[in-house]
């Protein structure tokens, strides 16, 4: 069992699901049951699995727990494209947050290829 607060990756994107929450606190209230939750939900994910395939006995388990959060991260970087699309966030403010999620997705990519030749 490994602590998931000890993999830089999970603290970057428990930083990410942060400012998503953040940012989607401004959104329409008509929002709140569509873009607003997806967005959450997927960003909340990412870290929520990195933390579970900790928790998991192999590194198989671990791997495919850090695939699943690659999943959600992508999601997520269609959201915020969509969200920007809709002018529901800056352009600033999605530059921002994109550049930190694409960085969390190499990291994810990175971390899965070496459990993966374990």
């Amino acid at each position: 069992m490994k602590n998931f607060r000890d993999l830089n990756v999970w603290s970057k994107s428990h930083k990410v699901a942060l400012k998503v929450y953040g940012l989607t606190k401004s959104f329409p209230k008509e929002e709140i049951y569509s873009l607003t939750s997806q967005m959450r939900r997927s960003a909340s994910s990412i870290p929520t699995n990195i933390a579970e395939g900790c928790g998991r006995g192999s590194d198989s388990q671990f791997g495919y727990f850090l695939n699943v959060a690659l999943g959600s991260a992508s999601e997520l970087e269609y959201q915020i494209i969509l969200s920007s699309d809709l002018k529901l966030i800056s352009d600033e403010n999605s530059k921002e947050i994109l550049e930190e999620l694409i960085e969390v997705k190499k990291m994810l990519t990175k971390l899965y290829k070496a459990v993966s030749r374990k």
